[in-house]
Order: structure tokens, then C-alpha cells, then sequence
């Protein structure tokens, strides 16, 4: 693939200064990035590497100021921008041929549609129904009565588990498991834990991605929900009776436990952990490694631990930082002290 800088900027709909001829032959990050490559500059903890970059062209916002070794292509969205120039640099999607591999277990009464691929070894239990143009890679397996809408694809080692519902034009990635039970136990008067029988669903609207490993626990009763447009990172855990509205964004490594709603437009971030029977307003951002214990109000931005508004936790880390240096302070000012009213009490015993 080659286009030069003119073409790359009429693509994003960008302005380019220096030499539009230039041709663009791959794309790269700005410290990576060598003869030939377009790079991008979305972040300013970047803005220092793009001065000595090797990139042929650098896209950047349009208010950039910086000096830099390359053209500078100016768009309103870099982010966007390097969306649009990987699709046609990529290389061709890996194409799946529709058919029943020979060593699919397929049960007699599945549906599957005539265009699916079932790659080897897939297992298909009764009552499963698969959607048009549907792909299922090697070794997943899809439990009794679920339901895979159309256009999904389901990546290697993929687990759902029985009466699962999932929408159209869903991604689960590698190794993820969907249905799994939920954790749930009674103690009886010795101690001794029983299993609560998890008796309800996993459901996952349209368009929603799953990344690698991820673990979403079938409702005790009712169901688990995942909505339309969900964004799920690798490694997540989401327990039983969670409801996760419309276009939420979750990044590595959180934790949900059961029975919170998170509302729409919400953006959880890596490693945060969020307590059982909580309401997550929408649009609310919750901080990498926060730990919520408490609903959040819609719109919020919410840091640390316990999880409270991110400017408040900014403050309180500041002044934990400083804790050392009170602590000599106040050492000081202990000593002092002591000199004072050993002084004090000498005079004292004179003067009597």
C-alpha cells in the first residue's frame, strides 16, 4: 500500500504543510516510526519524541505548534484520523470459509445457518441456534439453548454456557467465558458453605466486543446484561446480576461484583474494583485502580481509595506525600519544645 501525504490528508480530511508528493508507505508509532511511515501524535507525553522522529509525515492536532522533521498533516481528531489510515494499510481480514469442520460435534437439532463456519473441533449442544454469517473458531464450545445472533465471531477456546443470548455482530476474543455461575453461597450454622443454585442468564446486546479472558457470571435469577456498543478489555470479571447500559467503555483488569448497574456512556478504568448492589451513573469515569464502595452520581470523575471525586483524591495524595516531611517537622517542633519547658522549669526552680 502507497499514498502520498496529499491523498493521506484528503482522506482524513486533514491540511498538510511541507511536500504533499511525499510517499507514505506504512504507519508507526512517532519513536518507532522510520523512512516512509506516517505517524501520529494524539497525546502530549509524545510531543517531545516528535521533534526527533523519522517519520515522513506526522498527523497531529490542529492546533500544534511544535517544530518537527516531517510534514505535518492537521486534523481535528488524531485519534480518528489513525483509525481511518490503518484500514487501508492493514493487511486483508483473514477470511473464513463457510462449512462444518469434520471434527465439529454439531447436536441434531442446532440450528445453524447455511453460511456459518464452525472451525475444528467446535462443540454444539442441543437446542444452540447460530446466525448468518456467523463464524466460531477452534475448540469453542456453545452450551444448551444459546443463541448466537448474526454476523458474530467467536475466536479460539470461546466457553458460552447453556441458554446464553448474544446479540449480532459480537466480538469475543480468545479464551473468554460467558455464562460461567455466578458465586453465590448460603453458611448454615456450622460454617459450612452450599451452593445457591445460579438459575438465570447471560445476555449481550448488539455490536458489543469481548476481549481475551474475560469472565461474565450468569444471573443467580433474571439475567446479567451486557448492552449495545459495550466495549470489554482483556482479563475482565463481571459477576452475577451485573447491568452494564449502552456504550460503556471497561478496560483491563476490573472487577464488578453482583448486582450493580453500571449507566450508560460509562467509562471504567484499568484495574478499578467496583463493590456488589451499586448504581454507576451515566457518563461517570471511574480511575484506573479506584475502588468504589458508594454509587456515583452521573458525569463524575471518581479516583482513588475509597473511590471519591478525582480532584478531592488528587489533593488528599498531595498531602500524603508531604506526610515525611511533616513528620520531621513535627519531630522538631517536639524537641523544641521539651528545650523550652525544661528552660522554663529551671528558671522556675531559681526563681523559688
Amino acid at each position: 500500500m502507497k499514498m502520498t501525504v496529499a491523498e493521506v490528508a484528503r482522506l482524513i480530511g486533514g491540511e498538510y504543510e511541507g511536500d504533499g508528493e511525499r510517499v507514505i508507505t506504512g504507519i508507526a508509532g512517532v519513536r518507532e516510526a522510520a523512512e516512509g511511515d506516517l505517524a501520529f501524535v494524539a497525546s502530549p507525553r509524545y510531543a517531545a519524541h516528535a521533534g526527533r522522529t523519522r517519520a515522513a509525515a506526522l498527523v497531529v492536532a490542529r492546533d500544534w505548534r511544535r517544530p518537527v522533521p516531517a510534514v505535518l498533516i492537521r486534523v481535528d481528531n488524531p485519534d480518528q484520523a489513525f483509525a481511518l489510515v490503518a484500514s487501508r494499510f492493514a493487511p486483508p481480514p483473514v477470511e473464513y470459509a463457510p462449512g462444518i469442520h469434520s471434527t465439529a460435534v454439531v447436536a441434531e437439532d442446532a440450528v445453524v445457518a447455511e453460511d456459518v463456519s464452525l472451525g475444528p473441533y467446535v462443540v454444539v449442544e442441543p437446542g444452540v441456534h447460530i446466525g448468518a454469517g456467523s463464524v466460531v473458531m477452534a475448540g469453542c464450545y456453545l452450551g444448551h439453548g444459546t443463541v448466537v445472533g448474526e454476523g458474530c465471531r467467536l475466536y479460539p477456546h470461546v466457553s458460552i454456557r447453556e441458554y446464553t443470548r448474544i446479540g449480532k455482530r459480537v466480538i469475543i476474543h480468545n479464551g473468554s467465558v460467558i455464562g460461567s455461575d455466578g458465586f453465590g453461597y448460603t453458611v448454615d450454622e456450622k460454617g459450612h458453605r452450599h451452593k445457591i443454585p445460579q438459575i438465570g442468564i447471560v445476555e449481550i446486546g448488539d455490536d458489543v466486543e469481548i476481549g481475551a479472558n474475560v469472565t461474565i457470571d450468569r444471573a443467580r435469577f433474571g439475567r446479567t446484561r451486557i448492552g449495545n456498543r459495550v466495549k470489554i478489555d482483556n482479563l475482565v470479571q463481571i459477576a452475577h446480576n451485573v447491568v452494564i447500559e449502552d456504550d460503556v467503555v471497561i478496560v483491563a483488569q476490573v472487577g464488578i461484583a453482583g448486582s450493580t448497574i453500571v449507566g450508560s456512556r460509562a467509562i471504567l478504568a484499568g484495574q478499578a474494583g467496583l463493590s456488589g448492589h451499586l448504581e454507576i451513573g451515566e457518563g461517570a469515569i471511574v480511575g484506573g485502580q479506584a475502588g468504589v464502595t458508594k454509587n456515583i452520581a452521573p458525569g463524575i470523575f471518581v479516583s482513588g481509595y475509597p473511590a471519591m471525586p478525582h480532584d478531592k483524591a488528587t489533593r488528599l495524595h498531595a498531602h500524603y506525600m508531604r506526610l515525611p516531611e511533616l513528620k520531621r517537622r513535627v519531630v522538631a517542633l517536639e524537641e523544641r519544645l521539651q528545650r523550652l519547658e525544661k528552660k522554663v522549669g529551671g528558671e522556675r526552680t531559681k526563681t523559688v
